[in-house]
């Protein structure tokens, strides 16, 4: 069965022919990261033109990388949310225009739930029941996954998502856009314990999340060393960085624990980071916890994982109504 995945739901513009579920043809992602980068973060208004502008000529990249034609395609995975909402109408009425017009079975499948399911595409299968950590730039939550479509949340940011924190301190120190991946580079030349910025672990026992005030205690710190700061770039950002995944690491580690689960999955953006996939690897062999995360090429917004996602949500026997709407704000397991 071969599945055509599009995402557009922020400053990805993505599309990927997946066969069966797991055999990615091709997985083509054009990137708005030059569109967004003066202004240190992206703005939906450029992101929504840069998807009209792309879309069609990254499909057919797509479907020529894979060796086929549209006509072969057996169903369509289109993100229906969350995300922006005009860039996800422009993923929507796309999928939808071409599963029409081409008689082609279509669904519309959870942004946060793909990224998940990037892990079908190495693992085959997803280690139901399993808790899980999604982070990346838009979001932060913790989830215990009970099946496809299935899950409690547990936790979730209160303010900032923790790849917006880094893109935020990224622009405070003058590092550039998007900041996950800078910092990441420049902590690595940094000491981590030269500077002792905040944890922000809230309640005992709380599974929610603050970057806010982590954010700010950078801010102030700028502030207070400005004619230091360029020969701290380094310390700054492995400083924040640790903080960062000091409590990422330890509000999983209680949602384990509650849980009684040991299986784990981490995905999103930020599981890109190095720092962070050796604080999970770390926890885990001293939890005992059987740890899952997607390879980085899989971990930002791609279209191999929507493909994946559709194709399990075809083998369930679900399509999309014909009156398949885009929607900014989605609770897990609420596709329409």
């Amino acid at each position: 069965m071969l599945i055509l995945g599009i995402e557009t739901s922020c400053d990805e513009t993505a599309a990927a022919v997946v066969r069966d579920g797991r055999e990615v043809l091709s997985n083509v992602v054009a990137t708005q990261f030059h569109v967004h980068e003066r202004y240190g973060g992206v703005v939906p208004e450029l992101a929504c033109r840069f998807h009209i502008e792309r879309l069609l000529p990254t499909v057919r990249e797509a479907l020529r990388t894979a060796g086929v034609g549209l006509r072969e395609v057996d169903g369509i995975a289109v993100t229906q949310g969350p995300g922006l909402i005009g860039a996800l109408l422009v993923g929507v009425s796309f999928a939808k225009a071409v599963a029409q017009a081409c008689r082609i079975p279509l669904v519309g499948v959870h942004h946060l739930e793909a990224h998940l399911s990037a892990l079908l595409l190495e693992e085959g299968a997803l280690p139901y029941p399993f808790v899980a950590l999604l982070v990346s730039g838009g979001h932060t939550h913790l989830f215990f996954a009970e099946g496809l479509g299935r899950y409690r949340l547990l936790g979730q940011t209160r303010d900032d998502a923790v790849g917006e924190a880094f893109d935020k301190v990224a622009k405070i120190l003058g590092l550039g856009y998007p900041g996950g991946p800078i910092i990441d580079r420049l902590a690595q030349e940094g000491d981590p314990t030269a500077i002792s910025f905040p944890r922000p672990f809230l309640e005992p026992e709380s599974l929610d999340f603050s970057f806010s005030g982590l954010k700010t205690a950078v801010l102030y710190y700028v502030s207070g060393q400005r004619s230091a700061v360029s020969r701290q770039l380094s310390d700054i950002a492995a400083s924040f960085q640790a903080a960062v995944v000091e409590v990422l690491v330890e509000k999983l580690s209680r949602a384990v624990r509650l849980t009684g689960v040991r299986e784990v999955v981490v995905a999103g953006g930020v599981a890109a980071n190095t720092s962070l996939r050796k604080g999970l690897v770390g926890m885990a062999e001293r939890e005992g916890w059987r740890l899952h995360i997607p390879p980085i090429s899989l971990c930002t917004d791609n279209g191999a994982m929507v493909a994946a996602l559709g194709h399990a949500y075809f083998q369930g026997g679900r399509a999309a109504p014909t009156d398949l709407a885009p929607r900014a704000m989605l609770p897990m397991g609420g596709i329409s």
